[in-house]
């Protein structure tokens, strides 16, 4: 066995020199190697640089166009109607503080939770920053760890290794002496000790950490939707603007009586109100917002979110796979009792315990073991065969003078009691009960003669066994696991336990935390056909005896099946499924490779976290949701407003700088607001279809509205433009404070501040001299006053009658109080 466990001196690397010696680099050689720049460090990035975050707020499109207009109108001396420009930059800074503060924290957990490698310097085992590894360090492995930089195993033991991120095959890999490990594979099992060959960029760990720890909003269905909204916009602008812009000319004596400047500079205010009322600025901004921010208060309660599109999948899930170890149980297990397995040897077996106690590596039951059984003076092995997850075992050999001659093997009751035998049928049978009563129960049996293979991790179980011992450990169940069960199942997610231990002990735990009682269905039993196994997962919510590789098919089952899933675990065998799950979630416990292919890292290990991450996900996307259908009613309004004008050769009826203020006050702050609140509404596919089920028909009523009062203005006559505008603007942020209104309910005393403020602002707006003045407000006549609220009432009903068709055409979801 090598050092992995601690208790035997390591194997002799290879001669000084070029290479290490026994006791690994001198700070010398490491300090050489260092200087020289010949360290694993290679760049990480848990998030956006700080020119990234500013570059994806500021250089976009939209904000190119805002800038263009802003420089036109600012040149042209009509600053007063360029005020769109500073909400812009608002909302640019808004976005860069709250994604840098989100930046930052995610930053700092990043670091405290990067992974580190053991390693042998100056004769003495240290533990250091996997950066700061130098070519020639000698680094001890051991089950669970990932390979973080390429090396090659110098030590005689035997060790499991994954490559499924290099090869995509699940089947663990046997590694000897001299073979290679690449960074990015994981250590299933065994121990050893290797040395260091290739670092930094030269390795895989460059491609896999910036791919596993990479900040990202782009991956998610509500902003490929906004983006296809945003396409559709961009190509609108340009002959939106031409309409725009002959209208304007027609109205003010033809293209024969523009020599007079005046009239250019009227034509283009009017062209540039009708181009950025089309613009849903802030809409895509308040997105990444709503993702920072989202980030930023998982991040407080304890949560690494090393991908913010996460917060959109946190929303979605529909399914929650559990692996009992680390989740429903603390994952610590303790010694219960030794029981009697059948006529093997009366001595020698506590000398066996004591030996696989020490040495049977760095797992909770070894480590049980070595306490309930501590080597005072353990004796010498002739050979031994390390556990691997393929054998389920593993032996230690005794010289005939001993004491405790023969070789002992320890492991599942499964793979050791299967003979023929009636001491192995009755030692099965003792297991099987023991196992059904929920405690995990091992196996000791003896055969006299050496094991076959032993020391190469190839070795078969010998034929001639007889049981000796049977071990029984508990799990603790975790105080919050049956609490937090029922609040998945209140919200609709189906909880799945997926365990690889035995299915009568998962099935005894399960029970405990209301799964009903009986043993889980055995993996071992599931079927190979594709469409089988999802009618088996779909109908079970318990399994036991499942391999890595099988929890992986059984994720993929589920997502044939149009779930949405999130896995959580701890160990190296749960790495698939938590790569394959649409939201891994890795607890504070899981081996570093765990962490690194999580989403969602539980940084104090707290399983009731999770109700309140859910909560923050559905929080984030459902507010997304409301506010898009604003900004998506004002841009359509917008647009047959500009288009109606332009067609029907009608002024434009608002200044810039009174649209700005209606945006403001009805869209933009409230919006921003809105995104923060609490929701507990689960998200359900087809954002976009719903939004635009609510803005297009919302958008029409809203335009016809408005309107009906420039035509009843032309129409009349008498009217100033002054005034028009005003009764314009009065029907406008009427209806648009009114879809701000329909969209916020269910109504809580947050959004009813939020709504108040709103009204409050449009009164000041209408009534402070001030106000007044500065947006050309001049109240209209009373008939054409009258005219005004007649139609903001209208256009209230007509938008209160869509949201009410909408509810009823799509169907409710179930929510959690607000």
């Amino acid at each position: 066995m090598s050092d992995a466990g601690g208790k035997r001196p390591l194997a002799a690397g290879p001669a000084r020199g070029s290479h290490p010696g026994p006791g690994g680099l001198s700070s010398a050689e490491v300090l050489e190697r260092t200087r020289a720049g010949r360290v694993n460090s290679v760049p990480f990035a848990a998030s956006r640089t700080v020119w990234q975050i500013i570059r994806a707020n500021v250089l976009t499109l939209f904000n190119g166009i805002v800038a263009c207009s802003f420089l036109l109108l600012f040149v042209l001396d009509q600053w007063r109607d360029a005020l769109f420009g500073l909400s812009a930059v608002g909302n640019s800074v808004i976005g860069i503080v709250q994604e840098y503060r989100a930046k930052r924290s995610l930053d700092q957990l990043a670091v405290l939770h990067a992974a580190r490698s053991r390693v042998l310097r100056d004769g003495v085992r240290q533990e250091i920053p996997a950066a700061g590894l130098v070519p020639d360090d000698l680094v001890v492995l051991g089950a669970g760890d990932q390979v973080t930089a390429d090396l090659q195993l110098v030590d005689d033991d035997y060790l499991e290794v994954d490559e499924s991120f290099l090869t995509g095959e699940s089947e663990p890999v046997g590694k000897h002496p001299g073979d290679r490990l690449l960074a990015g594979t994981l250590i299933l099992a065994g121990g050893g000790v290797a040395r260091v060959v290739k670092v930094g960029e030269e390795t895989f760990a460059y491609r896999l950490t910036s791919e596993a720890r990479r900040f990202s909003l782009v991956t998610s269905e509500i902003r490929r939707g906004l983006e296809r909204v945003f396409t559709v916009v961009s190509w609108l602008l340009l002959p939106t603007a031409l309409l725009v812009i002959n209208a304007q000319v027609q109205t003010h004596g033809g293209w024969a009586g523009m020599q007079d400047p005046g009239r250019w500079t009227v034509t283009a205010v009017a062209a540039v109100a009708g181009v950025l009322a089309m613009i849903p600025l802030g809409l895509l901004l308040l997105t990444s917002v709503a993702f920072a921010v989202g980030g930023l208060r998982l991040a407080r309660q304890k949560v690494l979110v090393q991908e913010l599109a996460a917060v959109e999948v946190l929303a979605r899930v529909d399914v929650l796979c559990l692996d009992k170890t680390g989740t429903l149980s603390s994952g610590s297990v303790a010694f219960d009792a030794v029981h009697d397995g059948g006529a093997g040897p009366a001595e020698g077996w506590r000398a066996a315990l004591e030996w696989f106690g020490a040495n049977a590596g760095t797992s909770s039951t070894a480590a049980a073991i070595g306490e309930a059984f501590p080597a005072s003076n353990a004796l010498p092995e002739v050979s031994s065969v390390p556990f691997t997850a393929a054998q389920k075992w593993s032996s230690v050999t005794f010289g005939p003078a001993s004491g405790a001659a023969g070789t002992w093997i320890l492991g599942a009751p499964d793979a050791l009691l299967g003979g023929q035998s009636a001491g192995s049928r009755e030692a099965h049978r003792r297991a099987a009960a023991l196992a059904s009563s929920g405690l995990r129960t091992l196996a000791l049996v003896h055969n006299p003669w050496r094991l076959p293979g032993a020391g190469t991790g190839t070795a078969g179980v010998p034929g001639h066994t007889t049981p000796a011992l049977l071990l029984t450990f508990h799990e603790n169940l975790r105080k919050d696991a049956p609490r937090t069960l029922d609040f998945f199942r209140q919200q609709g997610v189906t909880v799945k336990i997926i365990s690889g231990d035995d299915p009568r002990t998962v099935g005894v735990l399960a029970g405990k935390v209301g799964f009903g009682t009986g043993a889980a269905y055995d993996a071992r039993k599931l079927p190979a056909d594709p469409d089988l196994l999802e009618q088996v997962v779909e109908t079970h919510d318990v399994f036991g005896s499942v391999t890595p590789a099988q929890k992986q098919d059984m994720i993929r089952a589920l997502k044939r099946r149009a779930h949405t899933v999130a896995m959580t675990g701890d160990g190296v065998n749960d790495v698939l499924a938590l790569k394959e799950a649409d939201l891994g979630i890795a607890m504070d416990s899981a081996s570093p490779a765990t962490k690194a292919v999580a989403r969602l890292v539980l940084l104090d290990g707290r399983f009731d976290r999770l109700p309140a991450i859910v909560a923050e996900g559905r929080r984030a996307i459902s507010n997304i949701e409301r506010v898009s259908m604003v900004f998506l009613s004002k841009t359509m309004y917008s647009t047959v407003i500009a288009l109606t004008t332009g067609i029907m050769l009608l002024p434009f009826p608002f200044l810039p700088r009174q649209l700005s203020a209606i945006d403001g006050l009805t869209i933009g702050l409230p919006a921003f607001f809105l995104a923060l609140q609490p929701s507990g509404q689960r998200y359900e596919p087809g954002f976009l279809k719903r939004s635009l089920a609510f803005a297009v028909p919302a958008g029409v009523g809203v335009a016809a509205s408005v309107m009906a009062v420039s035509i009843y203005a032309s129409a009349t006559g008498g009217h100033s433009t002054a005034a028009v505008q005003t009764a314009s603007t009065l029907t406008l942020s009427l209806i648009a404070a009114w879809i701000l209104v329909s969209v916020s309910r269910p109504l809580n005393r947050p959004k009813f501040l939020i709504l108040a403020g709103m009204y409050g602002g449009l009164a000041l707006l209408f009534t402070v001299p001030l106000a007044v003045e500065f947006f050309r407000l001049d109240w209209p006549a009373p008939d054409l006053l009258a005219a005004s609220l007649l139609a903001a009432v209208t256009g209230s009903l007509a938008v209160e009658g869509v949201k009410h068709h909408q509810r009823g055409r799509i169907p409710s979801v179930r929510t959690h109080r607000e």
